[in-house]
């Protein structure tokens, strides 16, 4: 396991390639989002699994409807 090959990646550098803060990663991986190696006490994930947790997290077009509501155009009464 060596850091020159790429796979591995530790906490510190997949929370800053996801922009998210250590402790949503510890969460991501606790829940079993995300998958997680222990080696002693360093937590390490592999960089294929990362990638395959973002491909997993694509939104697909017309899923966010619900947060962007349809207003009517109703006149306001003055």
């Amino acid at each position: 396991m060596t850091q020159a090959d790429g796979d591995w990646l530790s906490t510190k550098d997949a929370a800053a390639a996801l922009g998210l803060t250590p402790r949503t990663l510890y969460r991501l991986i606790d829940e079993g989002q995300l998958p997680a190696y222990r080696f002693g006490r360093v937590i390490r994930l592999k960089q294929s699994e990362v990638d395959a947790f973002v491909a997993s997290s694509r939104i697909e077009p017309g899923t966010l409807e619900h947060l962007y509501p349809e207003t009517t155009d109703k006149p306001v009464d003055a």
